[in-house]
């Protein structure tokens, strides 16, 4: 009898290891990156797929954007963090983006309405694509939220360019909004 009643207690620890095991599982999974992005690793932008037709051809007609001063960004919301998107110069592709935290000390990011509400709500402006004025201030910034270092821009002029610019890295790409873009820097060990 003494031993069933131990077998028991075992049985019942090994419960709580295995709700454990899943509960840690299920948040660890959370901060991955989006999966079907096609992304292979690294923080470069060689882990995508870059031979789809439709990439080629979006990088086709941003290969022809003409230079200028200033950049193309495409927010990227992931609820709790506080980096903004993605920034590239005219005619550079997305694969080769910079996920950045935005610096308002000039003037206001898009989507900069209260996080909770009724109307619009932080975040609304998912993949929405942006023309960007200003510049980076050479800075590193620490998202606690990610855990991600990122560079800082300093915003000072932007307008919409299109609240459906269609996918960002990959045709069919899964967005989530309590898990991490698909193109960040490396994570700490």
């Amino acid at each position: 009898m003494k031993y069933l009643k131990n077998c028991a207690i075992t049985a019942q620890q090994g419960l709580f290891f295995v709700i454990g095991f899943a509960a840690v599982c299920f948040v660890l999974s959370s901060c991955t990156p989006s999966e079907g992005t096609g992304r292979i690793g690294g923080t470069s932008g060689s882990g995508f797929n870059s031979n789809h037709p439709a990439v080629k051809s979006r990088n086709a007609l941003i290969a022809q954007e003409p230079p200028g001063n200033y950049f193309y960004g495409r927010r990227w919301w992931t609820d709790g963090t506080r980096f903004w998107g993605y920034l590239r110069k005219p005619g550079q592709t997305w694969a080769d983006s910079k996920l950045v935290i935005m610096n308002e000390s000039i003037i206001h990011q898009p989507d900069r309405v209260p996080e909770e509400g009724v109307e619009r709500r932080h975040g609304y402006d998912h993949n929405f694509e942006y023309k960007f004025w200003g510049s980076f201030t050479g800075k590193k910034v620490y998202d606690p939220n990610s855990n991600f270092i990122l560079p800082e821009f300093r915003v000072s002029k932007y307008e919409l360019i299109s609240d459906r610019p269609g996918f960002l890295f990959q045709p069919g790409e899964s967005y989530s909004p309590n898990r991490l873009p698909p193109k960040h820097p490396p994570l700490p060990n």
